[in-house]
């Protein structure tokens, strides 16, 4: 097990201009921790994975494990395991020998390396099918092979690429528990890519968030969700997305569809030190509820309903200024208005907005 240090590393690809698909990365994580990079594509989560293992070069700054700076060790000297979006299994092989081939290159003799496969088989509940070849096996089971063969192999840290993107919805869900209970288990430094900020927030510890190649933040999910740090953030964590709009700015408030929705006087004062006009609004789909017509609110026009079981979720047209801008609300799913339907909105309660710099996208309240 051991602690991993991106120091200021960027990998630049050669072009007109360079581009920087990870620019600049600084990132402690502690050792036995579970890490998730998440972004977009092109974010450069991939990329900083490929970095650490030493499948991409470091052109700026260095990377360390365990203390010790392997900015240009080959990955075979790192004590690293991945996974990767394809099981690469080999077909011939059993799902036995597929496990231990790694020992047996290091000439692991055959007692030894049985019994490492079969506590790893024990922990994915895979010792019905040591006997087996990959073309046997379901998606899943054929994943639960490729982490049993990083397993045997006791790295110090563990690196998995997207590794459930090829398994249906229901899977998906069943292995990424099995993996953070793997995790848990082990206790062994963790670092895991994904595209998907839902897979994210239920899996790490804590979550970096990457785009264009640079770290926007790296926090526990909650954290995440209840204080991003910035528009791109607040956008990218959570289903359905953030409501992020750019509005007017009065003296008291954010000026919503003739309405004006109260700030807390500390952002007040920190937009006017700024000299801002406008901000970006932005409020999450479950901070907002459909109040009685002849309460305070937004006026907003039915245009689509998403019936999700035990929620709904009621998208719709909220003019603001000389725009219609649309809006998501959460509502219970037992009783969603109809298309069609005004319905009035209002803001649960203040500590449920979020503001932003309309230009920069940072965070304007505390």
């Amino acid at each position: 097990m051991a602690e991993v240090s991106y120091v200021k590393a960027s990998r630049v690809y050669s072009g007109n201009p360079p581009v920087r698909a990870v620019d600049e990365l600084s990132l402690d994580v502690p050792d036995g921790e579970f890490l998730v990079l998440v972004g977009p594509s092109g974010s450069g989560k991939s990329t900083a994975l490929r970095m650490l293992a030493g499948l991409e070069d470091v052109d700026e700054g260095a990377i360390h494990i365990g203390g010790k700076d392997v900015t240009n060790v080959p990955p075979k000297g790192r004590d690293i395991a991945m996974v990767f979006q394809s099981y690469a299994l080999y077909p011939h092989m059993t799902v036995a020998e597929n496990m231990g081939f790694a020992l047996k290159l290091r000439g692991v003799n055959k007692a030894e390396v049985r019994k490492k496969v079969e506590e790893a088989a024990g922990m994915l509940d895979l010792n019905k099918y040591l006997d087996r070849k990959p073309k046997a096996l379901s998606g899943g089971q054929r994943q639960r092979v490729a982490m049993g063969r990083a397993i045997v192999r006791e790295p110090s840290v563990f690196l998995m690429d997207e590794p459930l993107s090829n398994l249906d919805a229901k899977l998906r869900v069943e292995t990424r528990a099995n993996i953070a209970a793997l995790q848990q288990r082990l206790g062994t430094t963790m670092i895991y890519v994904t595209h998907d900020q839902i897979e994210a927030m239920t899996m790490g510890h804590r979550v970096a968030v990457l785009k264009d190649g640079l770290l926007q933040q790296c926090d526990t999910p909650r954290a995440l969700y209840d204080r991003p740090a910035n528009a791109f953030v607040a956008g990218f964590m959570g289903s359905p997305a953030m409501n992020l709009k750019t509005v007017p700015l009065t003296s008291e408030g954010v000026k919503l569809d003739g309405l004006v929705v109260p700030l807390d006087r500390r952002a007040l004062d920190r937009a006017a030190r700024e000299g801002l006009r406008e901000v970006t609004f932005g409020v999450r789909p479950e901070s907002l509820a459909l109040v009685p017509a002849h309460e305070y609110g937004m006026d907003m026009t039915v245009e689509l309903v998403e019936e999700l079981g035990a929620d709904a979720l009621v998208h719709g047209a909220v003019r603001i200024g000389n725009a219609s801008e649309r809006f998501v609300v959460r509502v219970d799913g037992r009783t969603p208005p109809a298309l069609g339907n005004r319905v009035k909105v209002a803001v649960r309660g203040a500590g449920e907005i979020h503001l932003f710099h309309p230009e920069s996208g940072l965070r304007l309240t505390d």
